[in-house]
């Protein structure tokens, strides 16, 4: 197995996305994002599918109470591929080894106002033509993608006319004030 690589495509209502992630000399992969003071998230996952140089490749599911959900299989190089729920409009991952990320927005969101959006340093971003976005990363040990909507756009656009328009209204009455002293 090359350069370990992890591919996220994020569905167009935003709500989850499929994840397909190559691991190696592994015989463990645990479901899991990083929480706020650094500890491991469980993720609720489905549709998983291990793959490699088995057919069919069989794991076990583990579900500690209070841990996180895993998947054991013989010691090996796989591809493990799955489907999450996404919170906030927000997708990251960590890993233990540099990997090759690669993430697909869907044209229904978008990534390049910096006042919505959210990317971790290190990313390549590239607007494809039919309007959806692809993030890469090389060799990272983790990512962090806060993506947004039309809509929350256009809310944004909307509150920043009505502080212009509050602003301009504070400060109207000053201007006119010095212009008649002048």
């Amino acid at each position: 197995m090359g350069a370990l690589s992890a591919d996220y495509q994020i569905f167009p209502n935003g709500t989850a996305y499929r994840a397909s992630v190559d691991i190696a000399e592994v015989s463990r992969y645990e479901f899991a994002e990083t929480g706020f003071m650094g500890e491991n998230v469980p993720v609720t996952v489905g549709n998983v599918n291990l793959s490699g140089n088995c057919s069919p490749c069989s794991y076990n599911w583990s579900r500690p109470w209070g841990q996180v959900p895993a998947i054991t299989f013989p010691k090996g190089n796989y591809t493990v591929t799955y489907i999450a729920p996404l919170k906030n409009n927000n997708l990251q991952a960590t890993f233990t080894k540099p990997y090759l990320v690669n993430v697909s927005v869907p044209a229904e969101f978008d990534v390049r106002n910096p006042l919505l959006a959210g990317i971790s340093s290190g990313a390549n971003v590239t607007r494809l033509t039919d309007n959806s976005t692809t993030i890469s990363w090389n060799k990272s040990y983790s990512f962090d993608l806060r993506f947004y909507s039309k809509g929350q756009e256009e809310l944004l656009y909307m509150f920043l006319q009505f502080l212009g328009i509050i602003a301009l209204v504070l400060l109207l009455p000053f201007i006119i004030g010095m212009r008649k002293q002048g």
